[in-house]
């Protein structure tokens, strides 16, 4: 892997960048100090990541950031943030995936070691060069990642979790929406966070905030928002109940963000009959790529790459990719995989899955499998 850092050693400190080197010997780093000698390294040379820094002599990270998407885009682009503050709707449009300053070895480390992960995971140099060129990338879901950082502390309370989420209006509103649906109501109405923390449990709370930030993003004319966003919630309950407790959370997450390919341009939905002669990536490794490039953890991008062909998984034994491939095929009427279960010795478990899919749909008013 080539990865290039662009900036001075202000931000970017050597010692850190000597971390990353370390890390395998196979990788080749280079510096640049500024975005001029970035463009022209960058223009002549394969690069696989760029580390660009919160502020260039030359010219905006943004502006390098665009150049990078136009003359390489299948390199993933990687921007420094200044901790506590906001990036810009440019930058989350053009980053692949934001690092706080002052930068920290392991959180570099985490980010390059799982962009090599996620290329051998997904092989595919076109696919990365056709999302890699998409203008205007979905942005992480960056309420929902605070979240999760918060909740690693033991002391935070349900006030505190409510005032995190009341920091973005319209995400707070569409919480409470998702909050008082047939999938979390118990018939009396939630007006304020703090109640909807009370009802829902922190779990839950992380896949509804979750909900709301990704199918809050614009997307094709043809795909419908709502629909998607119930089968989704429906398949991650499912998930959710097929996986002991140590990973329920992971197949839960998976199977919610399973389609979120659909969500971007010029990909194939898998859902509908295959066209002749469409060369067009399918959705489930182009959202897989893009939960990637967004920093979540591989079991979920290898569960949503995989969830329609759970055999290509590298895990062989019944897990996340299992749970979403079973849980996302009873929320949308899909074909299962009697095979595979069979050779995961779960083949015993399909119809009390069954079972559980029709009760979980019919309280909520939609079809099952």
């Amino acid at each position: 892997m080539h990865i290039l850092f662009v900036g001075d050693s202000a931000i970017l400190p050597p010692d850190v960048i000597e971390l990353v080197a370390a890390m395998d010997d196979t990788w080749r780093i280079d510096t640049v100090p500024d975005g001029g000698s970035a463009t022209a390294l960058v223009a002549e040379t394969d690069i696989d990541a760029v580390v660009v820094a919160s502020v260039l002599p030359d010219m905006s990270p943004a502006t390098l950031l665009e150049q990078l998407r136009t003359l390489r885009s299948g390199c993933s682009r990687i921007a420094l943030v200044a901790g506590g503050q906001l990036p810009s709707l440019r930058i989350t449009g053009l980053a692949h995936r934001l690092l706080p300053l002052p930068l920290s070895a392991e959180i570099l480390l985490e980010a390059t070691g799982s962009l090599e992960d996620l290329c051998e995971l997904l092989d595919n140099p076109e696919l990365r060069s056709r999302i890699g060129r998409v203008e205007q990338l979905p942005s992480p879901p960056h309420l929902y990642l605070r979240l999760m950082h918060a909740l690693e502390d033991d002391d935070i309370s349900a006030q505190d979790v409510a005032q995190l989420i009341a920091g973005d209006p319209g995400i707070a509103a569409k919480v409470l929406h998702l909050c008082n649906s047939a999938f979390f109501s118990n018939g009396r109405t939630i007006t304020d966070l703090r109640g909807a923390v009370a009802r829902l449990g922190m779990a839950t709370l992380r896949d509804v905030v979750l909900a709301s930030e990704v199918f809050s993003l614009p997307a094709g004319s043809d795909i419908d928002h709502a629909q998607l966003q119930q089968r989704s919630l429906l398949a991650s309950r499912l998930a959710r109940r097929m996986l002991p407790e140590s990973s329920a959370e992971l197949g839960a997450i998976a199977a919610l963000l399973a389609d979120v390919g659909l969500l971007l341009p010029g990909v194939r939905n898998e859902h509908e009959p295959a066209r002749p002669h469409d060369d067009r990536p399918g959705h489930t490794e182009a959202g897989a790529y893009l939960l990637g490039l967004w920093g979540l953890p591989m079991p979920i991008i290898e569960a949503v790459a995989f969830h329609r062909d759970p055999s290509r998984s590298s895990v062989r034994s019944f897990w996340v990719t299992g749970a979403v491939h079973v849980a996302m095929a009873l929320a949308s009427d899909g074909k299962i995989d009697e095979a595979y279960l069979a050779r995961t010795n779960m083949a015993d478990r399909l119809e009390g899955w069954r079972a559980q899919a029709r009760v979980a749909a019919e309280a909520v008013g939609v079809a099952a499998a």
